[in-house]
């Protein structure tokens, strides 16, 4: 039997990679330190680890156990925006974890280490984004995620560790963690409305982005190591058409039959523009082609299902200078 192990395997994408790999047939270990999973998202039948990526001692011991066939390498704390003031939290878990389980890969021979990364490498102003442009990463989430593409394709030269990279963008679906106010806008979009509050947007909301349904991102993901022409190479995954963030309130609003109210906030640092080509990874992997209307139907019955999260304060903050409006989580200031 194949036997996979799906780091943030109880995370949004995580959960549906996991899932997909145990109905392929494998044998799946899940590790994660639920920071930002739910036990409940878990696909019945899987092994669960509790533990983090961090921990090399214990990844050294699940490697031994299990003699992974797969990785599949999805935990990170993926709030972008919120990586400014994070830094060495962010480098850790994103950099050097991920390192942690490459140097595990390739001492065990695994046959494909699959890495999701993110659209965050390409930076501003590369529109529409392609695999062969140069990477130009605008913030600390962006720099670990391309840094870790790197290893891994130095990993490939000298040891001969395959790997397939993925770059999901703005992706949203049943599973998503609607308790966190850092990330995820459609997730913190349904959580208000549940709340009754009015949905808080960063700046005029004219700013755009291709909201990627889950399907179309984590099924590719799982079966990459069926196809070995994928393997080596870089693809950009995810939905095809921009909306702005006004256009997306309307569709979550209208989805809860609720009307339309905005607390605008002041704009933070962001890219405004960000949608990348799809025509490599098509080839391989052809989109199920689910509408965003659709696709937040789906996930807002799901949200229903659920209710309201509690929002999650991360209480690491590392730098306080130009915290973003409503991120702020004690009066602390830097000495």
């Amino acid at each position: 039997m194949i036997t996979s192990l799906v780091t943030g395997g109880a995370g949004f994408i995580g959960s549906h990679v996991a899932k997909h790999c145990m109905e392929s047939g494998h044998k799946v270990i899940v590790l994660d330190d639920l920071s930002g999973g739910f036990e409940d998202h878990l696909p019945e039948g899987c092994i669960f680890i509790k533990g983090t990526i961090t921990d090399h001692l214990l990844l050294e011991d699940l490697f031994n156990e299990y003699q992974f066939d797969y990785v599949y390498h999805l935990a990170a704390y993926a709030a972008e925006g919120l990586s400014h003031f994070i830094r060495r939290f962010n480098y850790t878990n994103n950099l050097i974890g991920s390192v942690n389980l490459i140097n595990e890969a390739v001492k065990h021979k695994v046959r494909c280490f699959v890495f999701t990364s993110s659209i965050a490498v390409y930076g501003a102003g590369q529109l529409p984004m392609t695999e062969d442009m140069t990477p130009m990463p605008e913030d600390p989430y962006g720099v670990s995620k391309f840094a870790v593409e790197q290893d891994l394709k130095a990993a490939h030269e000298m040891f001969g560790l395959n790997y397939v990279i993925f770059r999901p963008h703005n992706v949203y679906g049943e599973n998503q963690n609607i308790g966190d106010k850092y990330r995820n806008v459609i997730g913190i979009f349904m959580n208000q409305i549940m709340q009754g509050k009015s949905l808080t947007i960063f700046g005029d909301g004219t700013q755009t982005r291709a909201f990627s349904y889950i399907d179309d991102v984590a099924i590719p993901i799982s079966k990459c190591v069926d196809v070995p022409e994928a393997y080596n190479e870089v693809f950009n995954v995810g939905a095809d058409k921009p909306y702005s963030v006004n256009e997306l309130a309307e569709i979550v609003c209208e989805s809860f039959g609720v009307d339309k109210k905005i607390n605008h906030l002041k704009a933070r640092n962001e890219v405004l523009h960000a949608y990348a080509d799809h025509s490599k990874v098509n080839k391989l992997f052809p989109p199920k082609g689910i509408s965003l209307k659709e696709g937040i139907l789906r996930m807002s019955n799901w949200a229903k299902s659920v209710g309201v999260r509690k929002s999650q304060e991360f209480g690491e903050i590392e730098i306080y200078e130009k915290l973003p409006e409503g991120w702020n989580i004690s009066e602390k200031v830097n000495s």
